[in-house]
């Protein structure tokens, strides 16, 4: 009687959070703003911007789309545009 033994190498694993950022069109320019509440929803954030931003009050989630170990959520107003 014989037995297979197989041997498996076991590569380490590196978990890492994934850090957030948010971006917006303000005029001609894109801002990236920063995640004051990492435990929040992106909704949250966006929230929370309004009140520096009021444009935000209208906009919605869009994403994220992943950017070196980034994710990164666009905050796409509506004022201003037509259609």
């Amino acid at each position: 009687m014989f037995h297979t033994i197989r041997q498996f190498k076991i590569m380490a694993l590196e978990i890492k959070g994934m850090t957030r950022s948010f971006t917006f069109k303000k005029g001609n320019e894109m801002l990236v703003l920063a995640d004051p509440m990492p435990d929040e929803t992106p909704e949250a954030v966006m929230n929370y911007y309004s009140n520096m931003y009021p444009e935000l009050t209208t906009a919605t989630v869009h994403g994220p789309v992943i950017e070196n170990d980034t994710a990164v959520y666009e905050f796409k107003t509506t004022i201003g545009t037509k259609g």
